[in-house]
């Protein structure tokens, strides 16, 4: 578990599974190596381990877990999470955003406390709009998993929280810096590229690619940017 968490902590941020189209590392990969197939033979002893992870890492407090990057399962360590939190860190922070009736109610609910998945199904009465609403929250970094339920009847359900009470994130947003993690973990990349992980605009983010060119700290042929390394 503690490998996990430096893992997540060395790159910044992973995928749960890697995805087709290629926008980050993964943990599966990690544990795996790049050529098994997750479940090619069911839930193996890899698959339980990885998939343990999405609960236990945001839990201990090692990464944040939610889907996040390219809309996937992702994890992103502590210090690319404060970087990319939109908010001042408050239980109220999801009041200063545009979201859903539905993401709103949510957010009040686990500023009282954690909540599993089930009773947050409950709370709201439909399980789409329960999972449109945890996405949209996940979206925007406001909640992250927090282990898992035991106490329900059935399959254990993840348990639920704020991002703030989880992790020490608020006011201090810089889009740069974490465009300077993306680059340095990945390489090589493009503004179309950098905009689905971190669900920006791609003028933003050849903005920001921009802005490290000017200032040293990449290089690039128009099309692709490269980190400068020392």
């Amino acid at each position: 578990m503690q490998r996990a968490g430096k893992f997540v902590e060395d790159v910044g941020f992973a995928l749960l599974f890697p995805a087709p189209r290629p926008i980050g590392p993964s943990l599966w990969e990690a544990v795996a190596g790049e050529d098994d197939e997750p479940f090619g033979t069911g839930m193996g002893e890899n698959e339980q381990k990885v998939w343990s992870w999405k609960d236990e890492l945001p839990r201990r407090g090692l990464a944040w877990y939610g889907a996040y990057l390219g809309g996937r399962g992702s994890f992103l360590s502590p210090a690319l999470l404060a970087v990319l939190y939109p908010g001042a860190g408050e239980l109220d922070d999801h009041e200063e955003l545009e979201l859903s009736p539905a993401a709103h109610e949510i957010a009040a609910a686990l500023a009282v406390e954690p909540l599993s998945s089930a009773a947050l199904r409950s709370l709201l009465g439909d399980r789409n709009r329960y999972q449109r609403a945890i996405a949209e929250l996940q979206r925007n970094l406001l909640v992250t998993t927090a282990g898992v339920d035991e106490s329900s009847n059935g399959w254990p359900a993840a348990l639920l929280t704020l991002t703030c009470e989880q992790f020490d994130v608020g006011g201090r947003r810089d889009h740069s810096q974490a465009t300077v993690q993306y680059l340095d973990t990945m390489l090589d990349t493009s503004p179309a590229e950098l905009a689905r992980a971190f669900r920006w605009s791609t003028p933003q983010a050849r903005e920001l690619l921009d802005e490290l060119v000017d200032t040293d700290r990449a290089t690039s042929d128009g099309r692709r940017y490269q980190p400068i390394t020392s």
